[in-house]
């Protein structure tokens, strides 16, 4: 990987972005996006567009979604523990036990969501899946003066972040779904830099999508764009227990996929597929029969139909502190976004 384009998705990694408190990372990629592009606004919505070849025909619109999962702070009670509420969709039972980040006005606080020790539960408890008002955040403070004093209801919280490096150039982190979307679109955004284009394009990071695709559809229908394709993580099946008969089978490493389907305008997925095989791109293809839950959905339904792509970058532990890609998937992404974008000209007919 590019080194820049290395210490730019670390930079993404370290950042926290959960929805609707996207702008210290939007900050990280308009940093980014400047010296590249002709153009760089950000929306009222919080969306930030950077722009190559902003005249030309047609308008392209790549989205990847900096938002992550958190929690947000509702309660505190009178021995300072914090109650917590989720921002996104999260699995419960991989919350125990985790460090978190609470992203207070007076700076970041470390801390840790727990239940009563084993021990002390009784079997009924042991046996059920706790809620929300179940758990605590615990920061270490003595009562709830102490808290009042650092937090605030409102406040955000995130698993506490970093990008751990694996073995076979894979990485380990919170929040790559979808940062890595994000960087892959701005990726695209450094490879495209002064090469020939005919087309407008558009590398958008959309914020929200977590709740509700709501960045995608805003930015989408500013845009207007003829082709618009979506950069999200995928089910990676190539760990024990999935069913690959319902699922299919997607491994980290082999490359990102092409998804096919109704959400999927024909003529984009099949020049995806071919400009992969023409320049040797690994990929792999996927089936998906009806709407995804991704920015694609949203840009799909935009104004009068926009012809829709989806790009999977293969995620292992999806929803969860310890998401895991691989390098190599994330640079063939780019690299076919690019060749992709380099092959457009405005006598190209998208209906399907």
């Amino acid at each position: 990987m590019h080194e820049a384009s290395r210490a730019f998705l670390t930079r993404l990694l370290e950042t926290p972005s959960p929805s609707g408190y996207e702008r210290p990372i939007q900050d990280v990629v308009r940093d980014w996006a400047r010296p590249l592009a002709d153009e760089v606004r950000t929306d009222r919505h919080g969306n930030v567009l950077a722009v190559l070849n902003p005249e030309g025909q047609p308008r392209v619109m790549l989205a990847g979604h900096c938002d992550q999962l958190g929690l947000m702070v509702q309660y505190i009670d009178d021995a300072g523990f914090l109650y917590v509420q989720p921002i996104g969709g999260w699995d419960m039972q991989i919350l125990l036990g985790q460090e978190f980040t609470v992203w207070a006005n007076g700076g970041p606080l470390v801390g840790v969501i727990a239940r009563r020790a084993p021990h002390l539960l009784t079997n009924e408890e042991r046996n059920r899946v706790p809620q929300f008002n179940d758990i605590w955040l615990d920061i270490g403070a003595k009562d709830r003066k102490e808290a009042e004093s650092l937090v605030t209801p409102g406040d955000i919280v995130t698993a506490a972040l970093g990008c751990k490096e694996m073995l076979n150039g894979l990485i380990t982190s919170p929040g790559l779904d979808d940062k890595v979307g994000v960087w892959t679109v701005m990726e695209t955004l450094r490879l495209l830099k002064g090469k020939p284009l005919r087309a407008a394009v558009f590398c958008v990071s959309t914020v929200q999508e977590e709740i509700g695709l709501r960045g995608a559809t805003t930015s989408a229908y500013g845009i207007h764009p003829t082709v618009g394709i979506a950069v999200d993580v995928c089910h990676a099946t190539d760990t024990p227990g999935n069913d690959k008969k319902t699922l299919g089978d997607t491994k980290l490493g082999a490359g990102p996929v092409i998804f096919r389907g109704p959400n999927i305008n024909p003529h984009v997925g099949q020049r995806l597929i071919d400009t992969a095989r023409e320049r040797e791109i690994a990929v792999q293809v996927r089936g998906v029969p009806r709407a995804t839950g991704t920015d694609a959905n949203a840009i799909q339904l935009t104004r009068d139909g926009v012809a829709t792509g989806l790009i999977g970058i293969p995620n292992r532990y999806m929803h969860s502190p310890v998401e895991v890609v691989s390098l190599a998937d994330l640079d063939h992404a780019a690299q076919l976004l690019a060749e992709f974008c380099l092959r457009l000209t405005p006598e190209m007919d998208w209906t399907p």
